[in-house]
């Protein structure tokens, strides 16, 4: 059943669909009054509703039923990945949502080789935004992870206070065999709690980097004896979320 991120409700217990959904319900899908689809509000509950009329404009979808439960992870974790090149930031946002991260931070490095053009910036956000919707729709989340405009390492500093949990995945600590330091956050932590991983770009974070980012609170950690690229990285670290915390118990 396809699944529809919505924020305009006619009623309690109808939801009007325009826009981009629109079309693919009626151009893509070509559905019809009658088929059903999976409505979600941003707060995350979800109905299953069916379609009761499409105009030139909109569709019109009556709730059958409210769902029950949730597919997100019990903890928030939130991706800070130094500018990659090419679409590898696309890849960590489509399939880091499928595997539930809650936000993306995408931030400049010393080592990244893409310069943030301030330009663009506003499409460049906005199609990041659509791959996280399109994603949290396909693998059935009940929110759609945010990904915020790309900050400088100063500025992500700035903005971590608000995370409970702060951890670098730092290559140097894989090929000295760091094994414990996620394992033990992760064992920590609370329902509801808050962390953030920082990944570097492909040359990496500088020593300078690390040691800002340990200054203000962050924990260096390894992600096993291999060294990862920047793209599977911040996948591998969420897949470990995953497991601790849906698979183990």
């Amino acid at each position: 059943m396809q699944r529809y991120f919505i924020d305009r409700q006619g009623s309690k217990d109808q939801f009007i669909i325009s826009g981009d959904d629109y079309h693919h319900i009626v151009r893509v899908m070509r559905m019809k009054a009658g088929d059903l689809i999976i409505c979600v509000l941003p707060e995350g509950k979800s109905a299953i509703c069916l379609i009761a009329e499409i105009t030139d404009e909109m569709v019109v979808a009556n709730v059958v039923k409210w769902e029950e439960g949730t597919s997100e992870l019990p903890v928030n974790v939130v991706i800070a990945s130094g500018l990659p090149k090419g679409d590898k930031l696309e890849l960590i946002i489509q399939k880091g949502t499928e595997l539930g991260a809650y936000e993306f931070v995408p931030f400049t490095a010393s080592r990244s080789v893409v310069k943030w053009d301030g330009k663009k910036a506003a499409k460049k956000i906005e199609r990041w935004q659509k791959i996280a919707k399109e994603a949290a729709e396909q693998s059935h989340r009940s929110r759609v992870p945010n990904v915020t405009e790309p900050l400088s390492v100063k500025e992500l500093i700035n903005a971590s206070s608000k995370y409970k949990h702060k951890l670098i995945a730092y290559e140097e600590e894989a090929r000295e065999g760091e094994t414990s330091a996620l394992a033990s956050t992760l064992k920590k932590m609370q329902a509801g709690e808050s962390l953030l991983i920082v990944f570097g770009p492909e040359g990496g974070l500088t020593s300078q980097e690390v040691s800002n980012l340990a200054a203000n609170g962050f924990v260096s950690c390894g992600l096993g004896p291999r060294i990862l690229r920047t793209e599977t990285a911040p996948l591998y670290a969420l897949s470990a979320v995953s497991y601790h915390f849906e698979l183990l118990g």
